[in-house]
């Protein structure tokens, strides 16, 4: 195992920030990724990737790692020390207000400009080259700021990696994923391996967020070149909800752990003899058939439906309760689906997303991110 120590600029004197890589296995034949905790107040990633980095050195010392495995379990520094009243704040940075897992660079047109000249018929040179501009790219890109500072060197050393898996968590949820269409056959034994119950699907969900900045640049380049060019899906990614913040446990992180390692055993990054693929417990939908469902007015949230269950239309999810006017609002889900997601807080507020139910039908179009 190597580790390697990045360091970010310095919001101002006196303060250092640094992220921490840990690589396994051998160079030059090909890499992953897997990062956790990008929104710092989503720890269970983090406690996997704990998990994943003993496992990770005892293989290498077996020498059954066939690709290079970086491994970053605390992805967001600048997020992780925003508590305020001892209440974590990791999901958006307080001096900008950003997202932290939105607006990385996007440098296809960039890109695309550079090597239009240099491409050819060969796939392998064209998947090189454009991993090489990548890189040139990335490593001129100025940062000005801490959170850009962070973002660039997450970038800079995920950009040439084959797979990139992005661990997070939702609010209160069950294990679901976000990928692409073009990926989803790549992605498909993971969701299996993890007994994901949602996998949703996008090319482009808007916000360039961290896992579509590396899946987006290879499809915006095959639509430019493709008639012209073999342009090969250089990488994937995949955004994995491990349920929701307070499932941190031993038992769970476990269970994802060997999940991950059975799925990069089936994607030959290990060498062995994969774990047999368990059923997809739940076909894949389109990201844009999500509802989210809101509360037209605040008051006390009482919910009536959980995690993990299975909707028709129409159905109760739950009641806004004014205990002043005695008024009781119910929300119901408007088209049949998963209930994959809700909020912890009980106290909704007029406008505010309450739960997200994953349909079939396409019901949005456009940005499709939440904040």
């Amino acid at each position: 195992m190597h580790h390697s120590t990045h360091d970010l600029l310095s919001p101002v004197p006196g303060i250092a920030r640094q992220l921490h890589s840990f690589h396994f296995g051998p160079r030059g034949a090909g890499k992953v990724y897997i990062q956790a905790s990008l929104h710092a107040d989503e720890l269970p990633g983090m406690l996997v990737a704990w998990h994943l980095k003993q496992r990770l050195a005892d293989m290498e010392q077996q020498g059954r790692l066939r690709k290079e495995v970086i491994l970053v379990p605390v992805a967001n520094p600048v997020g992780l020390e925003q508590v305020l009243l001892d209440a974590p704040l990791g999901r958006f940075e307080l001096q900008s207000g950003e997202n932290f897992n939105r607006r990385f660079v996007d440098l296809s047109d960039s890109i695309g400009d550079q090597i239009e000249g240099h491409l050819s018929q060969d796939p392998d040179h064209n998947l090189a080259l454009i991993r090489e501009y990548l890189r040139r790219g990335l490593d001129a890109h100025p940062a000005h700021t801490p959170l850009q500072s962070q973002r660039l060197t997450l970038q800079r050393l995920a950009c040439d990696a084959d797979m990139v898996l992005d661990l997070h968590c939702d609010f209160e949820a069950v294990e679901h994923l976000y990928t692409t269409p073009e990926a989803w056959p790549q992605v498909e034994p993971l969701a299996r391996y993890l007994g994901v119950q949602a996998s949703l699907l996008a090319t482009d969900s808007g916000g360039q967020s961290f896992d579509e900045c590396f899946s987006l640049v290879w499809w915006q380049l095959q639509q430019r070149f493709g008639k012209r060019f073999p342009i090969p899906q250089g990488s994937f990614s995949v955004t994995i909800e491990l349920r929701g913040q307070a499932d941190v446990s031993h038992a769970l992180a476990t269970q994802d752990c060997l999940a991950i390692l059975d799925f990069l055993t089936h994607a030959g990054v290990i060498e062995g003899q994969p774990a047999p693929l368990p059923a997809l417990r739940h076909p894949a939908t389109p990201l844009a058939a999500v509802e989210p469902v809101m509360a037209p007015l605040g008051g006390l949230l009482v919910f009536h439906a959980s995690p993990g269950q299975y909707l028709p239309a129409g159905e109760l999810i739950a009641e806004v309760i004014d205990p002043l006017n005695d008024r009781v609002t119910p929300l119901r889900n408007s088209h049949a689906g998963l209930l994959y997601a809700r909020s912890t807080r009980r106290m909704a507020t007029a406008g505010m997303v309450v739960a997200h139910v994953a349909g079939e039908q396409v019901c949005r179009s456009g940005y499709l991110l939440g904040n």
